[in-house]
């Protein structure tokens, strides 16, 4: 029997042929060793193809339109900035990965929501397994996370995790970090890729089974990529990155995958050290209120997803003291920065900038990477050039390209409508910016000269003062063509 079952096998195995000589081998290769020929050794054995047979269905299919949808309506997770990124809480069944940086605030934020989701009708249950339960409970304490309907346990092991899922019957899952959980039944340490891939399929198929949703913590890289199989972010239904600069209070949450909602959604938060909160309106952040306008400021609005935030850009020049001057950037892409120096010194016809140290810098915390903000930075180093301060209430919003134009930028109008609403009553734009809310009066601009108008030209650095010609005033081109009468409007600004 034994030897049957041998040669039935050995008639299954591939073989491959010389088709110059007839010599076979058992494996491929590229020259036959009977003949010397290249390339005619080919496979003339297969083995046996299996197939599948047809067996019983879990349910029935159904016409799509008679799918009962209300079983996947999204819960509310009790904090509005991570709904607005799950797009309106959590689907019973639905599995998120968050993923981000250590020292971020990821626990802490997860802890948070398991406080406020769990209720008389939806238990959650945290499973921690970095950290012991009763550092998990000092945490709480601090940030005032608490309730009798959060359960909480410390585990590493995968069986033990689904024997707490079987006694607490949770509706909602946190599991701190699925690297740190392993199955006995596979080989290989924690946070390995057959580990990783083991752990979560048990848990998708527990949350399907169960319409229970589940919050997974995910480490990153040092490139800041999710570790592990990148199979598990194809397999999960939400990803989340969890950003922020660990020296700055705000804290941004992305969303790069999301089956049941947008994925140009953002979440504010705010990081103290009572806990994280979420900012509904966090364009204060980013702005510096002054009484009067100070040279090397431009305000500009950023669109972080879909949502808008106002964001100021400062620079600074000063004398060099080394032959070659310092280039030093924060929050802004060198590059860009690069650039727009080079379009003022060539289109714009500055050339106190390139003998001078320079500075350039965001408010708050926040990274401008966007090509919207070309403008706003084009003219804080202007201004920052000159000494002189743009005109007050100004905001501007433009691509600048090489040759010196000011380029169309997606979502001027939501720009617009957020500046409008902050009480900014000026601002400087493409070409057609569209509809332009009352009161608000738009300069449209072409190129970078246009642009460069609204600096008042009655100051000079040498001269001191306090800015003649009423620079600094009330903003627009018509502080601009006060300061130089035989400067003429700009041809196509628009008053609203």
């Amino acid at each position: 029997m034994a030897a049957r079952t041998s040669r039935s096998s050995a008639k299954d195995r591939p073989s491959y042929r010389c088709t110059e000589c007839g010599w076979t081998t058992a494996k491929w290769l590229g020259r036959c060793p009977e003949c010397q020929a290249w390339g005619t050794v080919e496979e003339y054995g297969a083995p046996a193809v299996r197939t599948t047979a047809p067996g019983r269905v879990t349910s029935a299919a159904l016409p799509i339109g008679q799918v009962d949808g209300r079983q996947a309506t999204a819960r509310g997770t009790g904090v509005p900035e991570l709904d607005r990124v799950l797009g309106g809480g959590l689907v019973p069944g639905a599995v998120v990965l968050l993923a981000g940086e250590p020292g971020v605030g990821k626990s802490t934020l997860l802890l948070d929501v398991a406080a406020k989701s769990a209720s008389d009708e939806h238990r959650t249950l945290y499973v921690t397994g970095e950290e012991s339960a009763s550092q998990v409970r000092l945490r709480a304490d601090r940030i005032g996370a608490l309730s009798e309907h959060l359960y909480l346990a410390a585990e590493t092991d995968l069986s033990a995790v689904l024997a707490h899922l079987d006694s607490v019957k949770p509706s909602l899952l946190i599991l701190d970090s699925v690297q740190t959980v392993a199955s006995p039944e596979i080989d290989g340490a924690p946070g390995g890729m057959a580990q990783v891939r083991e752990v979560a399929g048990a848990l998708i198929r527990a949350s399907k089974e169960r319409g229970m949703s589940t919050l997974l913590v995910g480490h990153v890289t040092k490139d800041g990529a999710i570790a592990g199989p990148r199979l598990l972010e194809h397999l999960v239904d939400v990803v989340l990155h969890f950003e922020g600069d660990r020296h700055a209070r705000l804290r941004l949450v992305r969303g790069v995958k999301n089956r049941y909602g947008a994925t140009d959604e953002v979440g504010c938060f705010e990081l103290h050290d009572e806990g994280i909160i979420g900012l509904a309106d966090p364009s204060g952040l980013f702005l510096t209120r002054r009484a009067e306008p100070v040279p090397g400021t431009c305000l500009t609005v950023t669109l972080e997803g879909r949502r808008p935030l106002v964001a100021e850009v400062q620079a600074l020049t000063v004398d060099s003291q080394i032959p070659s001057p310092r280039r030093t950037t924060s929050g802004l892409e060198t590059s860009r920065v690069s650039m727009m120096l080079a379009v003022l010194e060539q289109r714009g016809r500055i050339s106190a900038l390139g003998k001078r140290d320079i500075y350039s810098a965001t408010v708050g915390g926040v990274k401008l990477s966007e090509p919207a903000a070309d403008l706003a930075v084009a003219l804080a180093l202007a201004s920052a050039a000159s000494d002189t301060p743009l005109p007050k209430n100004l905001v501007a919003i433009g691509e600048v390209g090489l040759a010196g134009e000011v380029r169309r930028v997606t979502g001027v109008q939501r720009r617009l409508a957020e500046a409008h609403r902050l009480g900014f009553t000026h601002a400087l734009v493409p070409s057609d910016p569209g509809k332009v809310p009352a009161g608000m009066r738009v300069l449209e601009v072409a190129d970078i000269g246009d642009a460069l108008r609204v600096l008042p030209r009655g100051r000079r650095r040498s001269g001191g003062g306090d800015g003649a010609d009423g620079g600094g005033g009330d903003g627009g081109g018509k502080t601009a063509s006060r300061a130089r009468p035989e400067d003429a409007p700009l041809q196509s600004a628009r008053r609203q």
